[in-house]
């Protein structure tokens, strides 16, 4: 069976994304999927030669899973981490080169031990930080550092709106504490509501 069109898979992609939002507020902090602007974005640091191994944290119902699988090269690994059982069950049925792994991203390490998934090229992140407390946070970014090491990159976004706000300023400390570099892009105006992304790499410690 091959992928199911785009066409085809967005109306019941959205149907599901809000009835998962609606059943789990506290555990999905949007209504509406990653536009594919926003995905382009945080895709950008999926290497498009060799076989590398890429890692989605909340991959939702696929849109960003759309535009990596369209940047990963033959013989690649394409992993998908989704907690809510739904959205992981709409993942296997509808994305079949993707492998979906039912789990919390805190516990990314020996999730991919258990893969023997040893080598990360790049982790992005659809997960709803707002929604962790700040030991929540550190606990998964440490993660992250350890499955990316010294070579590989970690994208995540946050939404324009949320910039005042005290969690969304904790956050972007927490990043520079955790990452040799934090890069910031433009914002990406086409997507409900706009946003921004984060791109870190080198993890200290």
């Amino acid at each position: 069976m091959g992928p199911v069109s785009a066409d085809l898979a967005a109306p019941s992609a959205r149907r599901t994304f809000l009835a998962a939002a609606l059943r789990r507020p506290g555990r999905i902090g949007a209504v509406y999927p990653s536009s594919p602007h926003l995905a382009g974005v945080l895709a950008s640091v999926v290497p498009s030669q060799g076989t590398p191994t890429v890692v989605e944290l909340g991959p939702g119902t696929g849109s960003v899973s759309a535009v990596i699988a369209g940047r990963l090269p033959a013989g690649s690994r394409h992993l998908a981490v989704e907690l809510d059982p739904s959205m992981a069950a709409f993942l296997r049925r509808t994305r079949p080169g993707l492998e979906v792994v039912a789990g919390d991203a805190k516990e990314l390490t020996t999730l991919l031990a258990d893969r023997a998934a040893h080598r990360v090229d790049a982790v992005i992140s659809g997960l709803p930080w707002s929604l962790f407390d700040e030991g929540g946070q550190r606990e998964i970014l440490g993660q992250v550092g350890v499955a990316i090491g010294a070579e590989g990159a970690f994208t995540t976004f946050a939404y324009t709106h949320t910039l005042p706000m005290r969690g969304a300023r904790s956050f972007r400390r927490l990043l520079g504490d955790r990452f040799d570099e934090v890069l910031i892009s433009r914002t990406v105006w086409r997507n409900v509501p706009p946003a921004y992304i984060y791109v870190c790499r080198r993890p200290k410690g």
